[in-house]
C-alpha cells in the first residue's frame, strides 16, 4: 500500500489505518491483526515503524499484545474527541458486521451557481465521492463536500482512512452537526452503484458539520438501501 509522503510520521499514517480497519470491522473484536511482518510487506516499512504504530494503538486501547499470542483487538468503538455519540458504523460492527468503504472521486469542482454546495460554501469546495459495503453488498453512497480550507489532503488519505480522523489531524474539531431526513429516488448514477431497481425510494441523509467557530466544514448527501440494514440512533441518557 502507497503511504501519503507528507508531514505525517509513516506510524502514525499507519496507526490511523488499522484503528479505521478496526473500527469497520475489518479486524474482528477479539481477533489477531496481521503479523507485523505480513504489515512491514504491506506497507513497505521498518519493523520499528510498524511496531510504533502498534504501540501507538495499544495505549489507545484498541491493541493487546500477547507474547508468542500475536496482537489482539480488544476495543473496536472510538475515543476521537470529534465525536460524542457512537457512530452508526460502529452500532453495525458491533452487531458483526463488516463495512468496507471505497473512494469513487475526490475532485476540486466548480459548484453550480444556486445548487446547495454554491450557496454554502461558494465557487469552489472539495467533492467526495464515497461508497460503503455493508458484508461486500453495495449499502451506502455518499457524496461529500468540503471547505476549501483542507484541500491538502492527499487521495491516498482519503483512501484508507476516516474523514473526521484526517480532520482532527489538522487541528479541525466538529462541534456541531445538523442532520436531515427524507426519503427519495437516488440520481440514476447512484442507483446503479447501489444495485437497487428503478423506481426505489431510499432513505436520504443530509449532514452539514461545523466547527467551533461555527463554519461549515462538511456537507454530505447519504443514501441508504435501508432494505439492508435500518438506519440506527442510539441515544444515551
Amino acid at each position: 500500500m502507497n503511504l501519503s509522503r507528507n508531514k505525517r510520521p509513516l506510524y502514525l499514517q499507519i496507526m490511523n489505518i488499522l484503528k479505521d480497519r478496526i473500527l469497520h470491522g475489518f479486524y474482528p473484536l477479539g481477533s489477531n491483526i496481521p503479523s507485523e511482518p505480513q504489515l512491514e510487506q504491506e506497507f513497505n516499512v521498518s519493523k520499528i515503524t510498524i511496531r510504533n504504530a502498534i504501540k501507538e494503538l495499544a495505549q489507545e486501547g484498541y491493541l493487546e499484545k500477547g507474547s508468542g499470542k500475536g496482537t489482539k483487538v480488544i476495543r473496536n468503538t472510538s475515543a476521537s474527541k470529534l465525536s460524542k455519540w457512537k457512530r452508526f458504523t460502529e452500532v453495525l460492527v458491533e452487531e458483526g458486521h463488516q463495512i468496507r468503504k471505497q473512494l469513487l472521486k475526490a475532485e476540486l469542482v466548480v459548484n453550480e451557481d444556486g445548487s446547495e454546495p454554491y450557496r454554502l460554501f461558494g465557487e469552489r469546495c472539495l467533492r467526495v465521492e464515497r461508497l460503503y459495503f455493508l458484508d461486500d453488498k453495495p449499502y451506502i453512497h455518499f457524496t461529500l463536500y468540503l471547505t476549501t480550507r483542507i484541500v491538502e489532503m492527499e487521495v491516498a488519505d482519503l483512501n484508507t482512512q476516516s474523514l473526521y480522523e484526517l480532520l482532527e489531524d489538522q487541528d479541525i474539531v466538529l462541534e456541531k452537526y445538523r442532520d436531515e431526513f427524507a426519503v427519495g429516488a437516488p440520481p440514476e448514477d447512484v442507483q446503479a452503484k447501489l444495485r437497487v431497481p428503478d423506481g426505489v425510494s431510499l432513505l436520504l441523509r443530509s449532514r452539514y458539520s461545523y466547527d467551533d467557530r461555527g463554519e461549515l466544514i462538511e456537507y454530505s448527501k447519504g443514501y441508504y438501501n435501508t432494505d439492508l440494514h435500518n438506519y440506527v440512533v442510539n441515544y444515551d441518557i
